[in-house]
């Protein structure tokens, strides 16, 4: 479930580095550099970044600007084209099998087999449909945080990598721990400080 939704799953990170004068026509510069780039009508197997919470299609943020007063509101798109390893197995050896009879050979040898299956596989890759997935993010510039709607671990890595790569900016992953000490007051803070782990047996 994502932003706009009733109900959301989300991570929050707090963001790491300095940011640059003029920041929202960095904002606008830097977004549209890493917008989404479709890939329907390629053969690419992979694309990533960023999009309209309002809408996965508006790379131009026509339809929802993703300034919202304190806040940076963005989608991460992804695009993936797979295959499913039972199909491979099916179609590579669907023509091992045609190219045995074809020579009547009654088997091939390793670099035959792995030719046949990367030819396979790039097949079956240019016939699929790109997989698409949408994350969102919400940047509170105020605070210097970032709500990650999604717990996945692999999509946090993902963010993690675009967020620097687009803005420049680290995000530290916020644990409980963390947000204990941000929101404490200082005595609070003290105890947590002196806190050690402890084995429970």
């Amino acid at each position: 479930m994502g932003l706009l939704s009733g109900a959301a799953s989300f991570m929050r990170f707090s963001v790491e580095g300095d940011l640059p004068d003029s920041f929202w026509d960095f904002v606008a510069e830097r977004v549209a550099a890493h917008s989404f780039q479709d890939i329907d009508d390629t053969f690419d197997e992979y694309s990533i970044g960023w999009v309209s919470v309002a809408n996965m299609f508006d790379v131009d943020f026509e339809y929802g600007a993703y300034a919202a007063g304190d806040y940076v509101v963005l989608s991460m798109r992804i695009d993936e084209r797979k295959v499913s390893p039972s199909v491979l197995k099916k179609y590579v050896m669907k023509e091992e099998e045609r190219i045995k009879k074809e020579q009547q050979i009654p088997r091939l040898n390793r670099s035959a087999v792995m030719e046949i299956k990367e030819r396979v596989r790039t097949q079956l890759i240019r016939q699929s449909v790109p997989v698409p997935a949408v994350y969102d993010i919400c940047w509170n510039l105020s605070d210097g945080t970032v709500f990650f709607f999604s717990t996945s671990k692999k999509a946090i890595v993902l963010l993690e990598e675009l967020f620097k790569e687009t803005f420049g900016l680290s995000l530290i992953l916020q644990v409980p721990w963390l947000v204990a000490g941000r929101v404490a007051d200082e005595e609070t803070r003290d105890g947590l400080d002196a806190l050690r782990p402890a084995i429970l047996v």
